[in-house]
C-alpha cells in the first residue's frame, strides 16, 4: 500500500487538503459546578468534559499519600444520526475512559494531589470522528483548571502537571494519509490510528489498526509525522483556551501566577 508524497494537492469532502485539521475551537470554563470544565469542538464532533474533585482515594491506593486521575466517556443517545441506547455506552466506552485516564495520568505528578481523585467526565454530544481524541484534548484543559481550583482552595501548594498532551486521528484512505478524519473518512480508511502527544514531542498513546491489509514500518512514520503537524495546532488551541502564551513551552505554574 503506497502512500502519497506530502505536496499532493488533493481536496477532501469538507474543503480540507490532507495534512489539515478540522477547526478546533475550546470553550473553558463551560459548567457552572464543576472545578473544571471545557466544551471542545473538532469540526462536527463535540465533547464537553468536565472535572470533578474529590477527597478520596481508590481502595489500591489506601495507606499511600497518592492521589489519582481518572475517567469516564459516554455519547449521548443523538450524538449520532440514529438513537443510540445509553445501554450502548458499555464495552467501547470502558476502553475509552481506560485509555484518557492513562493518557492524562502520563503528565501529572500524582503525588502532587495527594489523597485526592480529579475524575473526568466526557460527553459526548455530537460525533463525526475523532471523540475519544477530543475527549483526551478537552480533558486536559478540564484538569488545569480543576488543579488550579486546588491551589486557589487551599488542598495544593502548586499544579502537579508536566506538560500538554492532546490526541488526534490519521489514517489511509485511497493511498493518501489524512490528519483529523471525520466518521465518514474512519469507515471507509485502509489504516485508522490515534495518537496522543505530549507538547515536548513524546508519545503518551499511539492506537491504529489495518482494515484491508497489513501497513509497513514507512507508512507508521508517514502517519506519526502527520499526527505530530496536527497536534501542533491543537496544542495552541489549548494554551489559547487556558490563557497561555502559545509560543512559550507549557508551564503549568503559569495558571496560578496571574492570579
Amino acid at each position: 500500500m503506497a502512500v502519497k508524497s506530502e505536496d499532493t494537492r488533493s481536496v477532501r469532502k469538507d474543503g480540507r487538503g490532507p495534512r489539515q485539521t478540522r477547526p478546533v475551537t475550546i470553550e473553558t470554563p463551560f459548567l457552572r459546578h464543576a472545578e473544571g470544565s471545557a466544551s471542545v469542538r473538532a469540526g462536527n464532533t463535540w465533547v464537553v468534559c468536565t472535572a470533578t474533585v474529590e477527597h478520596r482515594q481508590p481502595v489500591f491506593l489506601k495507606g499511600t499519600s497518592q492521589g489519582w486521575v481518572t475517567a469516564e466517556y459516554g455519547m449521548l443517545p443523538r450524538s449520532v444520526p440514529a438513537r443510540l441506547s445509553r445501554r450502548a455506552n458499555d464495552g467501547r466506552s470502558s476502553e475509552i475512559q481506560r485509555l484518557i485516564g492513562r493518557t492524562l495520568r502520563a503528565v501529572v505528578d500524582l503525588r502532587g494531589i495527594p489523597e485526592h481523585t480529579i475524575l473526568l467526565d466526557c460527553d459526548v454530544i455530537e460525533a463525526d470522528g475523532g471523540t475519544r481524541t477530543a475527549a483526551v484534548t478537552g480533558a486536559f484543559v478540564a484538569l488545569c483548571q480543576a488543579c488550579r481550583w486546588m491551589v486557589r482552595d487551599g488542598r495544593i501548594f502548586k499544579i502537579p502537571i508536566r506538560d500538554q498532551v492532546a490526541g488526534i486521528g490519521v489514517g489511509i484512505l485511497g493511498g493518501e494519509a489524512l490528519c483529523d478524519l471525520t466518521h465518514e473518512e474512519d469507515a471507509a480508511a485502509d489504516v485508522d490510528m490515534n495518537v496522543f502527544m505530549t507538547g515536548r514531542g513524546e508519545f503518551a498513546g499511539i492506537h491504529g489498526d489495518a482494515e484491508t491489509s497489513p501497513f509497513a514500518q514507512e507508512q507508521l512514520r508517514t502517519l506519526l509525522t502527520v499526527a505530530r503537524g496536527g497536534l501542533k495546532r491543537v496544542f495552541s488551541a489549548q494554551l489559547r483556551a487556558l490563557c497561555l502564551d502559545t509560543k512559550a513551552p507549557f508551564d503549568a505554574q503559569q495558571l496560578v501566577s496571574r492570579d
